[in-house]
Parts: structure tokens; sequence; C-alpha cells
């Protein structure tokens, strides 16, 4: 009974739009008011007639008073833009995510070992067995001639690794460069066939509340996808490694989805998913990733054939600017990064940058704090000239300085020590003052840092950890590596050291 009432009203209104039009005639004033009237009208009764109208050609014609933010972004306007699917980006972007195993061998100690009445009997080769450990991550295939990113601790003490492709093979790969410092690793696919990549993007140019995807394989139940917003940038002291410049993101990131993809909407890599904040193990919607930049710079350096990664030197060092310096300077905040010392001769020194002065801008960039300036020089080149904002003696100004390489007399010299004692298999350095604020130790400590243990070594059987600082062996100081080495060397029956690990000092002797 409604639908013929419904009909005649349009059809009424039709004849009426024709007469109304054949009227207007000359009246060349009121026409464009008149169209406007009768449009207006047309579009009520059409809704009426038909049960009202879907509104998506309104909201596409009027799409551009909606509000919008730099760069082009905009909020949804319509109901077919809520309903949008991220399905052609992982299309895009999956098949160059891969997971990532890393198996390796662990010596477990025998009970016995040391025990004089079971040497006295078997002697002193115990019967320690050993067995394979494996571990699960992710890493994105960023080259494709196989060339992987990964985070260091999916593949740390790995003797074997394998790369498992989205289309279910797995193929050997090696380990081209990993650096502990900044948690990152290259490894390249043993195969000569081309391989899907992701595009780096440029981490810098995001903002708060972008959308975020993360690919990844968690918990080893296969590639998994999560989407969330970058919840924050310059994140440090987050205490997963020696970096401290993360984004952060509540897109669900759980273990295993270490090393794997953080994409942006145009599909580029802008993070390497690396840890979580969690006290139960699962995801609390608070991730962290390290940016695409320093990721590009760190695996260019691999494939250039570097078997290490050395961020460019200004030949100085900071510290955080406390509030009990921003008050004494006067500043509204306590950010920025306090020079504290100034190497004779480098490029800060030569640029005349002098020690109390803050740091508060690199090439343009806001600096908060003394990793957000690491971050950044490790993403410029050496011989660049860089534009550092900074508050000194007469104010704020603008310091240009030229990086560097860094001379091989500054570079801290890593040592391995050998032989049969319960330190061989470990790596040590000497515990200078900018190792101990990266390795977020206090500074009065001197000795031997633990760089590195060997899983199959005897310094990992009894149970030494990278970190630990060997300060004292056999009653005399450790001044360096080689003290160490020929204090080992000597013999004797008995093993006397002290460590300092976790702020606490340990005395330990042991049997030869």
């Amino acid at each position: 009974m409604h639908k013929p009432n419904r009909f005649k009203a349009l059809l009424a209104a039709l004849m009426f739009a024709v007469g109304a039009l054949a009227g207007i005639g000359a009246l060349h004033a009121q026409e464009k008011s008149a169209q406007d009237q009768l449009s207006e009208t047309l579009g009520g009764i059409f809704r009426d007639a038909l049960g009202g109208a879907k509104k998506d050609d309104q909201n596409q014609a009027t799409q551009q008073d909606r509000p919008e933010t730099r760069d082009n972004k905009r909020l949804p306007g319509s109901r077919s833009e809520m309903t949008m699917s991220f399905s052609p980006l992982v299309k895009q972007t999956a098949p160059a995510v891969v997971n990532v195993y890393a198996d390796r061998t662990v010596v477990r100690r025998s009970p016995f070992e040391g025990d004089p009445f079971f040497e006295q009997f078997f002697g002193r080769s115990s019967p320690n067995r050993t067995e394979k450990q494996s571990s699960l991550g992710s890493g994105v295939i960023v080259g494709s001639s196989g060339i992987v990113v990964t985070n260091n601790h999916v593949i740390s003490g790995a003797d074997e690794i394998r790369v498992a492709l989205s289309d279910g093979r797995e193929l050997e790969s090696k380990v081209l460069l990993k650096d502990e410092r900044f948690d990152l690793a290259v490894l390249k696919i043993s195969s000569n066939e081309d391989f899907p990549t992701v595009d780096f993007g440029d981490s810098d140019a995001l903002e708060v509340g972008d959308l975020v995807l993360a690919i990844g394989n968690p918990f080893g139940v296969g590639q998994t996808v999560t989407s969330g917003i970058v919840s924050a940038i310059a994140r440090n002291r987050v205490g997963v490694s020696d970096f401290g410049f993360f984004i952060q993101t509540d897109a669900a990131i759980n273990p295993g989805n270490s090393g794997g993809a953080l994409v942006d909407m145009n599909g580029s890599l802008i993070g390497i998913n690396t840890a979580i904040f969690s006290r139960s193990g699962g995801s609390n919607g608070i991730g962290f990733a390290i940016p695409a930049n320093l990721v590009r710079a760190f695996a260019s350096t691999a494939q250039s054939g570097s078997d290490h990664f050395d961020p460019p030197y200004i030949g100085a060092s900071f510290e955080t600017v406390t509030p009990e310096i921003a008050d004494a300077l006067g500043l509204p905040k306590a950010s920025g990064a306090l020079v504290v010392s100034v190497v004779d001769d480098g490029p800060a020194d030569i640029a005349r940058l002098r020690a109390g002065d803050i740091i508060i801008g690199f090439n343009g960039q806001d600096i908060e704090h003394p990793d957000a300036l690491g971050y950044r020089l490790a993403t410029v080149a050496v011989g660049d000239t860089v534009d550092l904002t900074v508050i000194g003696r007469a104010g704020v100004g603008h310091v240009k300085v030229a990086v560097a390489k860094q001379p091989e007399n500054m570079k801290a010299q890593s040592v391995a020590i050998s032989g049969d004692s319960p330190f061989a298999g470990m790596t040590v350095e000497v515990l200078t003052p900018d190792l101990a604020r990266r390795l977020r130790l206090p500074r009065e400590i001197a000795g031997l840092v633990v760089t590195d243990v060997d899983r199959r070594s005897p310094a990992a059987q009894y149970g030494f950890q990278p970190k630990d600082v060997i300060t004292e062996i056999n009653g005399d100081r450790v001044a360096d590596p080689q003290h160490l080495q020929a204090a080992l060397d000597e013999g004797g029956f008995f093993l006397r050291f002290e460590i300092i690990r976790n702020g606490r000092r340990i005395r330990q002797m042991f049997n030869r």
C-alpha cells in the first residue's frame, strides 16, 4: 500500500521539476537560487520516496572539507572507508618476512665437576653432557640476494641458522654482521635465487598515531599480522640492549615476533620488532621496534663486507641533562645531551664544541637525551657535516661538525681468553667510561667487562655472563686483557677472582 504512494510522489516531483525548469526562462539572476532550491527539494523527496539514500556520494563530494593532518593524512570519511582492508598491504609485504631458527649446542656441566673424591677415581674429565637447543624468531628480507635483517638475540650463540620462507621452504644461512650493542644481525641465505623484499621507509617521518602492521611468527604458531598505531617515538632505557631510541607501538607483539617487520601504510619497513614490555610473557600492547633508518645503515655496512659496525665519530662524550642541571642553567625542561669531555683535535674540538655545552638539536631533529644523539650519529655517513643546535655560554647557537671515522687507537680492543681455565671462551674489553655508560654500569667501576661468552666454552659452563666486570685475579687488580691472560697461564692450584654483577661484588675461587 505504501509503495504506490511513494512512486506517485516521485512522479509528481518529476513533473513539477520539468515545469519549474521550463518556467525559469529569462530569470537569469534568480536561476542559481531556484536550481539550488529545486535540487534540495528533489533530494528530500527522493530520500523519502526510496527509504533514505546512502551518503557516500555526498561524503565523497565534500571530501576536501574533512579534517586533515600534514602529509595529506586524514580521518576516515565514510562507511566504505571504515570497511577497508589491510589485505593488499599484507600480500605485498608478508612474503619478505621469514622465520629464523637458531640451533645451538649447550654443554651441561656435571655436578661432579671439581669434586676431589670423584676426580680421584675418574680423573678430571667429568662426564659433561651436551644437548641441542633451538630458538625461534623472525626476520625481514631487505636484499633480493637473500639479505635478512633480524635481532642479535635471536641468533646469539647459534651453531646453525635456518631461514623458513613464506612458501614453507627452509634454507641455511650465515651471519654477515651482528652487534649486541644495537641488537641487530644481518644474515645471508645460502641460495642464488632472487627473493621478495620489503623496501626501507623513513622512520624519522613517523608520527604518534600513524597506523602500522607488525608481521612475525609469535609463539611459533605461524606467520601472523597484527595492527596498531605508533604509540611513541624515541623511547630510551627500555633495558633490552645498549640502544636507546625505540619506536613504541600497540600492535600485538609476542615472543617469536623479535626480528619481524613493522611496516607503514605504504608497505615500507619502518622498524624491526625487538621487545615487549610484559610481566606475564604475553603482549600488553607495549612493543618496541628499532627504527628503519638505523637498520638501513647497519644492513649497508654488512653488504659492504665490513665485519663490524662503528657509528661515525665526533670526539666527545655526553651525559643526560638532569633536572638539577636544567634548573641551574635556567632551562625550561631537562632534555638534551650534556657535553662532558671533548677529545683534543677531534671533530668536536675543531668545531669549537666545549664541555658544558648542551646539544638540543641534530639536523633540525630534537635531541631529548644522549641516546637520541647516538642514534642520529649512527644514521649518518662518515664525512657528512651535521648541524648541532647547542646551548652554550653565549646562548643558543649552531655548530657544524664534520663526523669522521673513529681512530683505531680509540677503539676498544676485544680479546678472547684462551686456554683451559674457567675463563676460556669469554671475550673481554677494558671498561672505559664511555663503555660503562653504554652498558648502564657505574662509571667508577674499573676492570674488564665480559662482552661475549661462547656457549660451548668453559666460561659458559662456569656461569660467566656478558656485562660481568672482572676486577681482581689472584689478589691483583686487572688492568687489561693481557694481564688476565698472563695470570691464567701462570699455573697454580687455585684461581681467586672478584667480579661485579648487577651491582653486587662476588668473590670466588676455582680449583685448576
